[in-house]
């Protein structure tokens, strides 16, 4: 009897005890559970788990199935920049219009930040960065580029009023210096002891032209594609002037970017080389004063 009543409440002793398991693991997901998407407290919310719509490797079946190349930008002259007629227009606006049409797709463009180029790519808020995006070694493990079309460098922008103060690299130690974030010209300045000791970054190119013309910062170092577009007489930049002041084995080169394995890379290419072959890249730098910066049909 004894035995018999042992051995009975051992049995209720497992009952209460799978009971008890039970209802813990119902309260608590297992540790591999994914919270669902609509999950306030949860990490997988739509908002931070947006995607590109298929693989890289579908891309460009994607864009022509959607009818559209959306086109990271920031605004500069003469790449991409409001005519004063309101409209979008430059060099880059041109030769991508150009490249979609061979694709048979609409290039949409769309404004970004510099400095978060990559992440609007890969989340797939765009298809590609096209906007004088020089090639780098920063970038080349993150970023796919196409065939480089274009030539460029760093230069230093001044006022025209210290040009006897500035003349050389050595001249700038300790003037206030501002680049574009997360831009080749942002790289160029902290590299040099001389300008990367009193730095700081700006959003965009532009900024930098407005700080050197206000008078808050004394050289703004950046494209020099931009620089000599938009700074000299006859510009709202009349009063600065341009140094070119760095090494000419720092040449840089324009590519366009796009996701790693990206099939776009290879249409966007053809097509490029087609313009280039038939005249009609030179003839949109020609309308910019870029022909002599063309590398493709050299």
């Amino acid at each position: 009897m004894k035995k018999r009543s042992i051995a009975l409440l051992l049995a209720a002793v497992l009952v209460v005890m799978t009971f008890a398991f039970a209802a813990c693991s119902n309260d608590t997901p297992a540790a591999d559970e994914t919270p669902a998407a609509d999950d306030p407290t949860g990490e997988a919310t739509s908002e931070n788990t947006t995607e590109a719509s298929s693989s890289a490797s579908s891309d460009l079946a994607d864009v022509q199935d959607k009818g559209q190349l959306v086109i990271g930008i920031t605004y500069f002259a003469p790449m991409n920049y409001m005519d004063d007629n309101g409209e979008l227009t430059g060099f880059e606006t041109e030769f991508a219009r150009a490249v979609c049409e061979k694709l048979g797709v609409e290039a949409v463009f769309q404004e970004i930040v510099w400095d978060s180029k990559v992440m609007e790519l890969n989340s797939g808020n765009i298809d590609c960065i096209w906007n004088g995006m020089t090639m780098t070694d920063e970038l080349a493990p993150q970023i796919d580029f196409s065939t480089p079309y274009m030539a460029n460098k760093q230069v230093c922008v001044i006022r025209t009023a210290d040009a006897d103060t500035y003349t050389d690299l050595a001249s700038m130690n300790g003037a206030s210096v501002v680049a574009e974030s997360g831009s080749a010209g942002e790289a160029a300045a902290l590299a040099d002891e001389n300008l990367s000791g009193n730095f700081i970054s700006v959003t965009a190119q532009a900024d930098g032209l407005n700080e050197v013309k206000a008078g808050t910062s004394d050289i703004a170092v950046m494209d020099a594609v931009m620089a000599y577009s938009m700074v000299g007489e006859g510009t709202d930049f009349s009063d600065l002037t341009v140094l070119d002041v760095f090494d000419d084995s720092a040449n840089e080169q324009y590519a366009v970017g796009f996701r790693k394995g990206s099939s776009l890379t290879a249409a966007v290419n053809t097509a490029m080389e087609e313009l280039a072959a038939d005249g009609t890249l030179a003839q949109i730098a020609r309308t910019y004063g870029l022909e002599p910066r063309i590398l493709l049909g050299e």
